[in-house]
C-alpha cells in the first residue's frame, strides 16, 4: 500500500449499509477471476443468519478486506463437494445454526493493504468463533492460484511442492501457515477459476478446545496437583515405625487436596539394617519380604486419604529372583504394578537384581501417567513409547548416593519433558545409613520439570525442593496446556519427529 501513517484498524460486522464498499474492493481483489460478487440481498441474508460469521477489517475507516463465513453440519456435507453444494444456490441453505464446523465462504484482502498481516486477524478471527461456539474446526475449499503455471503437475505433486518451499502459491503458503492443514483435492470446485484449473484444496483447522456434549461430567481433571515426598533416610526399628512416616507424608500432601504422592526408589531401606550381618544379596531379600505388606497399606492409605499413591520402589522376589517394582494405588482402591526395566551395573553386581520386561501408562482420574522408575529415565526410548500411548504426566522415583549420578538423572528428566511435550516429576532420597552396606550416602533435590515454551516457565522447571533436606513439594500442573503446545508451540516435538526415517518400535509388549 502507499506510504502513509493508519491511524486506526479496527475489526467489525459487516452490515447492509457496507454493500456498495464491499462490492467495489470484492472487484477489485478478484480483478478476473471470480465473474461476480455478492449481491445486496446475499449480504442481507448472510447478515441475518450468522451475524458474527460476516466480518470487514476497516482501516481509517475503509474496507481492507473480508471474511464471510457459515456454520454446517459437516457430516451431512459430500467429500467431493463444490462451492456451488455450500452456498446452495446462493440461498446459504446449508447453514446450520446447530452444525459443528465453521465452513468459509469467502476472505480477501484488498491489494494495496496487503502485506499488513490482516489476513491473519481474519483467520484468528474464524478461530476465536470455533473456539467460542465450541466448533469442530474449520473447513474451505483453498484455491491453487498458480497452479495453472505447472500443467505438468497433479495436483497432490502442486501441492507437495509448495508445502517443500518449491513453488510459491500465496493462498496455499499462507494458510499452512496459519495452522491450516490439506485434506483432499475438489475436482470443479469453482466454476471459472481458471487460474486453479478450477481445483482447490479442501483446507481444515482443528479446534482443540473443541468438547463433544457429554451426558455425563467427566471425571478427568485439568489442573493436577502433585505431592512429592523427598524421604530422609534414618533408622527404623519396625515396619510399624517406617509406616507412621509413610503415613504422616501421605497426610501431609492429602491436606493440600493432592491428586498424587510420590515416594523414592528403594524408601524402605532402612529396613534392612537389622540385616547388616548377611551379605548384601541376603540382606536385600529380606528387605523383600516386607514388600507386599507395605503394598498394602498404602492401598489402604490410598482410599482413606483420597490420593493417588505411587509407592516409589521396593525389591520384590518372584520365582526366586529379585525385580525392582514398585504399585500405583489408585484412590479407588485399583492397583496397578511397574518394574524397573534397566537395572545399574551395582544392582546386577551386588544384589543380583533382574531386568524388568513390563512397560505401560496408567489411567487414572488425573490424566494418563507414565512411571520409570531411576536409570530408566535415562534411556529416552522408554518415555518415547509412553507418550505414543498418550502419557500426560511422567513420574520418576529415584535414589541417588552422589550430585554426578543425581545429575544425570536430573537432566536426562528434563530431556524427557522437552521431547516428549510432557511433564515430569522426579523424587528421591537424602540422608544416611550408616548401618546398611551399599546403602550409605544419598543426594537428591526432588522436582516437577516442564516443556520450554511460552505458556511454561523459561527454564522448564515448574517447581524444585531444597537440596538434602526432608520436605515436601507440592506443585500443579495444567494439562490443557499441553493440549495447546502440542498444536501451537513454538517447536512441535511430537508431531515433527521424522517417522518416515526412524520410529521407536517395542519388541516386548
Amino acid at each position: 500500500m502507499e506510504d502513509h501513517r493508519i491511524e486506526n484498524i479496527e475489526l467489525k460486522y459487516l452490515t447492509v449499509d457496507d454493500f456498495e464498499e464491499l462490492k467495489l474492493a470484492t472487484l477489485e481483489s478478484y480483478g478476473g477471476v471470480l465473474d461476480s460478487y455478492w449481491k445486496k440481498h446475499h449480504i442481507e441474508r448472510l447478515t441475518s443468519i450468522f451475524p458474527q460469521g460476516q466480518v470487514v477489517i476497516k482501516i481509517d475507516g475503509v474496507i481492507a478486506g473480508s471474511a464471510l463465513s457459515l456454520i454446517v453440519d459437516y457430516d451431512k456435507i459430500d467429500d467431493n463437494h463444490t462451492y456451488a453444494d455450500i452456498i446452495e444456490g446462493e440461498t446459504f441453505k446449508n447453514h446450520d445454526p446447530y452444525g459443528d464446523v465453521l465452513y468459509g465462504i469467502d476472505v480477501f484482502i484488498k491489494p494495496e493493504f496487503r502485506g499488513l498481516r490482516l489476513g491473519r486477524r481474519l483467520y484468528d478471527y474464524r478461530k476465536e468463533i470455533c473456539e467460542n461456539l465450541n466448533l469442530k474446526g474449520i473447513v474451505f475449499g483453498g484455491r491453487m492460484p498458480n497452479f495453472h503455471k505447472h500443467k505438468n503437475l497433479t495436483p497432490k505433486e502442486y501441492i507437495e511442492k509448495v508445502k517443500r518451499k518449491e513453488i510459491h502459491d500465496p493462498v496455499l503458503n499462507f494458510q499452512i501457515s496459519n495452522d491450516f492443514h490439506p485434506v483432499r483435492v475438489l475436482k470443479g470446485y469453482l466454476e471459472g477459476d481458471t487460474a486453479s484449473n478450477e481445483y482447490a484444496v479442501l483446507m481444515e483447522w482443528d479446534n482443540i478446545y473443541y468438547t463433544k456434549k457429554r451426558k455425563r461430567a467427566s471425571s478427568v481433571k485439568s489442573i493436577v496437583r502433585l505431592g512429592l515426598i523427598q524421604w530422609q533416610m534414618r533408622p527404623y526399628n519396625t515396619l510399624e515405625d517406617l509406616m507412621q512416616q509413610v503415613e504422616f507424608f501421605v497426610d501431609s500432601v492429602s491436606a493440600y487436596r493432592s491428586d498424587f504422592a510420590l515416594f523414592p526408589e528403594f524408601f524402605n531401606a532402612p529396613l534392612m539394617a537389622k540385616y547388616n550381618q548377611l551379605h548384601e544379596p541376603e540382606a536385600i531379600r529380606e528387605l523383600a519380604k516386607y514388600t507386599s505388606a507395605i503394598v498394602e497399606k498404602m492401598q489402604q492409605l490410598s482410599i482413606s486419604y483420597n490420593i493417588n499413591i505411587i509407592t516409589g520402589s521396593m525389591p520384590e522376589l518372584i520365582d526366586n529372583k529379585l525385580y525392582n517394582v514398585g504399585y500405583l494405588c489408585r484412590r479407588d482402591g485399583s492397583l496397578e504394578r511397574y518394574e524397573k526395566l534397566h537395572v545399574t551395573p551395582d544392582e546386577a553386581k551386588v544384589w543380583g537384581m533382574q531386568r524388568g520386561n513390563k512397560l505401560q501408562t496408567f489411567q487414572t482420574d488425573a490424566g494418563k501417567i507414565g512411571i520409570l522408575i531411576c536409570y530408566d529415565s535415562e534411556f529416552p526410548e522408554l518415555s518415547r513409547l509412553l507418550s505414543d500411548e498418550g502419557m500426560d504426566i511422567l513420574f520418576i522415583p529415584f535414589l541417588t548416593d552422589t550430585q554426578n549420578g543425581y545429575s544425570r538423572v536430573r537432566l536426562c528428566a528434563q530431556a524427557r519433558a522437552v521431547e516428549n511435550e510432557c511433564y515430569v516429576a522426579i523424587a528421591g532420597s537424602v540422608g544416611n545409613l550408616p548401618n546398611v552396606n551399599n546403602m550409605d550416602i544419598q543426594y537428591a533435590q526432588s522436582a516437577v520439570f516442564t516443556p520450554c515454551d511460552f505458556s511454561f516457565p523459561n527454564n522448564g522447571i515448574k517447581a524444585e525442593a531444597t537440596t538434602n533436606t526432608e520436605m515436601i513439594l507440592v506443585a500443579d500442573v495444567d494439562l490443557s496446556l499441553l493440549r495447546e503446545l502440542h498444536s501451537f508451540g513454538a517447536v512441535k516435538n511430537l508431531k515433527d519427529r521424522r517417522k518416515d526415517f526412524y520410529d521407536v518400535i517395542r519388541v516386548n509388549k
